[in-house]
């Protein structure tokens, strides 16, 4: 589905629960060549990333329905693109947290219009080509990752009942991609944040469970001893 000023507009996805930061930075956006998305809570945020590609995200920390410090891992399980956070959080821990956890840059609130724009610039020259296109149906085998309805289906049939952890656990692995090896820390950061890094326990338990949920097709997951996991069909 095209949508109005979608072609040759970079959109830009500002996933904030404030309406004035929304009534400023659209105009600003839309007068420097690019077309807002606009998002007031995470899970918005998140559908908005998945289903309608942005160039790049403005994100909050500050969100009423998840602490924005999560969101960017689950950002990161599907999309490439920079993540610019926008935060009235100023201490150094916060900062290095969400640079750790995927961000690309962090501009603390109130900030200067003019060095948003350019930090926006500079990061987008910075971004992988096709970062944006992230593929939003994943197929491998008989499994099939829908990464913009949260869903995943084997042989066509009804969604697997996913907890939202074995959900982000499964987009991060199938993003990597076929064949790709996927490490723990890669996983653990992704999932459950960057605090949680050698929590390697919580990693082996919620493969289980879903390797357990994905039946015949749990030889997808494969382990990597020492290492991570590697997802696909056998070569």
């Amino acid at each position: 589905m095209t949508h109005p000023g979608d072609l040759g507009t970079p959109r830009v996805l500002v996933v904030d629960d404030e309406p004035q930061i929304h009534r400023f930075l659209g105009p600003a956006l839309s007068a420097s060549g690019y077309q807002p998305l606009r998002a007031e809570n995470a899970a918005e945020g998140l559908r908005l990333a998945a289903t309608r590609a942005p160039a790049a995200i403005l994100l909050d920390l500050g969100l009423p329905d998840m602490d924005g410090q999560q969101v960017i891992p689950r950002l990161r399980a599907f999309t490439a693109v920079p993540i610019l956070v926008l935060s009235a959080r100023d201490q150094e821990e916060e900062k290095v947290a969400a640079l750790d956890a995927g961000a690309d840059d962090y501009v603390e609130k109130p900030f200067a219009l003019a060095e948003l724009l350019a930090r926006l610039r500079a990061g987008l020259r910075r971004a992988p080509a096709g970062a944006a296109s992230a593929e939003a149906v994943i197929r491998t085998g008989p499994l099939e990752v829908d990464l913009a309805r949260r869903t995943a289906r084997l042989d066509g049939g009804p969604p697997l009942r996913l907890t939202p952890r074995e959900w982000d656990l499964l987009a991060a692995l199938s993003r990597a991609g076929a064949g790709r090896v996927v490490t723990q820390r890669q996983l653990l950061t992704a999932v459950w944040g960057p605090a949680h890094t050698e929590d390697a326990q919580y990693l082996r338990v919620y493969i289980g469970h879903l390797r357990q949920k994905l039946g015949a097709a749990a030889s997808l997951i494969r382990t990597e001893p020492g290492v991570g996991y590697r997802f696909g069909e056998d070569e």
